[in-house]
Parts: structure tokens; C-alpha cells; sequence
């Protein structure tokens, strides 16, 4: 109870000095403020990849279905906060390009992203051995998850692109005003935390309806 408490209080902190505390960015004006948004929510995605990953390596490991529930739901995760990420990205192009889609490297590597794990649901539904689930299940997510910093972090930096990274991101090394790296970190870790704390709520959830015998989480 006191976590989520803190949680609402910090991120009810960070989205006022989103807004009244940190200035804009020189050359992106007010349209600069979605990055205390949109990098979070793309990073927390990243990370919800990872951690599935991860449990889908522990359950080939030890064949616990916790494992499998857990790296299934963190793929979940995954793709509503690169939805998420997507949609404030979109929200900038069209305030800065006039147009909320343009097939940007960026745009297209995302949306590439969100048809390999949204794949990995269609895989899911399509089996109904438990067993036969899990297992495909863990190997197609370690397996997708190579695919990540390709299309995340590699793809969008061969070709060129309209993402505003040159203007906050100078030579490699990220060049923002104090102001607007303390809201930006402080927005990181809220974030992060949101994770965690959903994170969390599930496994406790899952372990709980093992405990009582209930049905399977999906």
C-alpha cells in the first residue's frame, strides 16, 4: 500500500514538472516535453521484453509453468508500452511533420517489433497442450528478443532519420538542459517503478492461484 502511494505521489511529481518545472528543448519548443513520456514508456518496453526472456530461458531450465505464465505476461507488458511509446512518438510527428505516420526508420522498426511478439500470441492461442505451450512459448521469446536491440537501438541509427535524437542527443552524449535531465531521470524511474510494481502484482497473483489450485493464467 505505501509503494503505490509513493508511486502515485512521484508520478504525479513528475508529471507537473513535466509541464511547469522543465524548460523545452532548443530547437523542439514545447513538442519537446513528449520525451519525458516517450522514452520511458519505450524503455519499460525494452525491459518487459528482457524479463521475459528470461523467464522463458528459467522455465526450458526448470520447466516451472510460473516461468511461462510470467514471461507470456511480460511480453504482454511489452507491447502495451511500446503501444504506448508508439502512440506519444506519433503524437510528435504530427505536431512536428504534420503527420502522425510517415514510415520514419523508427516508425517501421517499432512496428516490425509489435508483429513479431504480436506473432507470439497467435502462436500461443494456436496451441492448447500446456507443455508443448511453454515450451514453444520460451524458445520463440528468447529468440525474439535478439530482434530487439536491432530494431530498437540499431536499425534507426543506420538510416536516416527525422527523430529528434541529433537535437537532445549531441555526438553521442545526451546534452540536455539540468532542469531537463532531473525530470527526465526522475520520469525514468517512476516509470520503471510502474513496471515493477505491476510486475509484481501478477507474480503474486499467479503464485496465489497455484497455491489455491484456481485456473491457469493466460
Amino acid at each position: 500500500m505505501l509503494a503505490k502511494v509513493f508511486l502515485g505521489v512521484a508520478m504525479s511529481v513528475v508529471i507537473y514538472a513535466a509541464f511547469f518545472y522543465a524548460p523545452s528543448a532548443m530547437g523542439l519548443g514545447e513538442k519537446s516535453r513528449i520525451i519525458f513520456f516517450h522514452v520511458p514508456l519505450a524503455w519499460v518496453g525494452v525491459l518487459a521484453y528482457l524479463v521475459s526472456m528470461v523467464h522463458a530461458i528459467k522455465f526450458l531450465k526448470t520447466r516451472d509453468l510460473y516461468h511461462d505464465r510470467m514471461g507470456s505476461f511480460n511480453s504482454e507488458m511489452g507491447v502495451v508500452f511500446t503501444i504506448l511509446a508508439t502512440i506519444t512518438g506519433a503524437m510528435f510527428a504530427q505536431a512536428a511533420w504534420g503527420v502522425y505516420w510517415n514510415w520514419d526508420p523508427r516508425q517501421t522498426s517499432i512496428f516490425v517489433l509489435l508483429l513479431i511478439y504480436g506473432a507470439f500470441f497467435a502462436l500461443r492461442s494456436a496451441l492448447e497442450e500446456e507443455e508443448t505451450r511453454a515450451r514453444l512459448s520460451s524458445v520463440y521469446l528468447i529468440l525474439a528478443f535478439f530482434s530487439v536491440p536491432f530494431l530498437v537501438f540499431i536499425v534507426p541509427r543506420i538510416y536516416s532519420s527525422l527523430h529528434p535524437d541529433p537535437i537532445i542527443n549531441v555526438e553521442g552524449s545526451l546534452n540536455m538542459d539540468s532542469k531537463m535531465f532531473q525530470v527526465f531521470i526522475a520520469s525514468l524511474f517512476c516509470f520503471t517503478g510502474l513496471y515493477f510494481w505491476i510486475y509484481n502484482l501478477n507474480s503474486r497473483l499467479i503464485k496465489l492461484k497455484a497455491r489455491s489450485g484456481g485456473d491457469e493464467l493466460e
